[in-house]
């Protein structure tokens, strides 16, 4: 088998116990990354070299027992909006093209200490204001599954590289489902955590009060082990949760006898695809049989989800985004008179279209005479949907739904018609807005040959609990491999 192929997990046991080489599983990767990275553009930037280097220096460490944790020695892939320290970090934007941060976000650290090797930064939707990774400035990134079809947003490099096994892991960010979604639509596992239980020092804002980084990987039992190195409490971070147990492994249990399991109804209307309806609803008979105790409920309030967070994300992205201004980093014009031409050409030239909408639409509603007509009302909204997660986390251990109301559409569709691309984000973002965990499993895939993927959502610093649902229905079906790998490059290319 390819060492590639293997999950994360199993590839740290084979560097363990010395059945393979740190520069050898770094050199299978960038083997695979030179046969479709081409065609597929899930990275902005790599450092083959500095991998290598790193390599050698994880393997000499290892030799001397001083990295023995599962990660150390596995290829991991970063988002490009979390800063690594003479790498360069720009959301694929050109606002920040060659811009290296000057320190390396906490989760990478947190990474790097367990001996992991960052191998690249992936593409992404840009300033991760998208759900197709197709608002790049680089490029769009495509489904490894079919090319002619977006991976989804805004961790869409992230979910095409894993997928394409270009990489054992990676880490995204998730604001309004940008984790869950695209591993849906990649046919790979995603996990959100609870808002505060991994550092945000580092991950460049969109927005603030709902940004959190979380695995990607190829099944739950590497998501919970890398989980378990990434969570932390860090002073640097004053949104940081110090939680009491972090042990997530210890959930990777074949049992959910007793379990409740709600199935909320609000979730199963009109525009949802009939494949995957049929596909999760297949999840919720599979946990059933296993003892599970699975209901249908109304959870209310599923309607105002969308244009609450909607407004709530773009007036932080307002605010967070006015400090990219050309003047200490990043792009800046080339021809301005004074200091405010200057910015207005830098921002007009460096931002994107759908990065200006949302900064447009922020600063709309922090505006004075519509502050308390939208914004006001976007958190007392926001509010309210955590009270009705509370009220359904008081019958149920688990809420089960679609990741996605469709599998990944076709490259162009969406950026066609934005609001389709908002609508898309519908069962995802209510977990941001509420702080939640969710973790987004492959169960299946539709008569096109896409994934689908069931979303697991739980009650806040209840991790364990949906991961040891997802790793139980996991067990029914295993890890399947997209057709790009499966196949080869050339039945793929048929695709474009």
């Amino acid at each position: 088998m390819e060492l590639m192929q293997l999950t994360a997990v199993a590839l740290g046991k084979k560097l363990k116990a010395r059945e393979v080489s740190v520069r050898e599983a770094v050199e299978a990767a960038y083997k695979q990354m030179d046969s479709v990275e081409e065609m597929l553009h899930s990275f902005v930037t790599t450092d083959k070299d500095a991998a290598l280097k790193r390599a050698d220096q994880v393997q000499s460490l290892m030799m001397e027992g001083k990295l023995t944790g599962p990660l150390a020695g596995v290829p991991v892939a970063v988002k490009d909006n979390i800063c690594t320290k003479g790498f360069p970090t720009t959301c694929s934007s050109k606002i920040l093209e060659g811009f290296m941060p000057p320190y390396t976000a906490e989760a990478v650290n947190r990474l790097l200490q367990a001996g992991a090797v960052v191998i690249g930064k992936t593409n992404m939707d840009e300033f991760a204001m998208g759900s197709t990774t197709e608002t790049s400035a680089y490029g769009i990134t495509r489904n490894p599954w079919n090319t002619a079809h977006v991976p989804g947003g805004s961790s869409g490099g992230s979910c095409t590289a894993v997928a394409a096994e270009e990489c054992s892991f990676a880490l995204g960010s998730d604001t309004g489902g940008s984790i869950r979604q695209p591993s849906s639509f990649c046919g790979v596992t995603g996990l959100k955590p609870t808002y505060g239980t991994v550092s945000r020092y580092g991950l460049i804002a969109y927005g603030s009060s709902l940004d959190q980084i979380g695995p990607i990987a190829k099944d739950v039992t590497d998501c919970a082990t890398i989980l378990d190195v990434i969570a932390a409490h860090d002073s640097k971070d004053s949104t940081s949760v110090k939680r009491e147990h972090y042990d997530f492994t210890s959930a990777l249990m074949d049992d959910v006898e007793g379990l409740r399991i709600g199935i909320p109804r609000d979730y199963f209307i009109d525009g949802l695809d009939h494949e995957v309806k049929r596909a999760v609803l297949f999840v919720a008979e599979e946990l059933r049989k296993k003892g599970a105790v699975v209901e249908e409920f109304d959870l209310s309030l599923v309607e105002y989800a969308i244009p609450a967070y909607y407004i709530i994300a773009s007036a932080e992205a307002s605010s967070n985004l006015a400090r990219f201004d050309g003047v200490k980093y990043g792009y800046r014009a080339k021809e301005y008179e004074g200091l405010h031409d200057m910015y207005k050409k830098t921002r007009s030239e460096g931002f994107g279209q759908e990065v200006k909408r949302r900064i447009l639409l922020g600063s709309f509603v922090l505006s004075s005479g519509y502050y308390d007509a939208y914004y006001i009302k976007a958190l007392k909204t926001k509010a309210l949907i955590k009270q009705a997660f509370d009220k359904a986390f008081g019958h149920y251990d688990i809420l089960l739904a679609p990741a996605a109301p469709t599998t990944a559409p076709e490259i162009g569709r969406s950026l066609s018609d934005p609001m389709q691309m908002y609508l898309g984000d519908i069962y995802t973002i209510s977990a941001n807005l509420a702080g939640i965990p969710g973790i987004s499993v492959p169960c299946g895939t539709d008569s096109k040959g896409l994934p689908i993927g069931v979303q697991l959502l739980g009650d806040c610093f209840q991790e364990k609990t949906i991961i040891r649902a997802a790793y139980a229905f996991e067990q029914t079906r295993g890890y399947q491999r997209c057709p790009l790998c499966e196949k080869g490059v050339s039945r793929v290319e048929e695709t474009i």
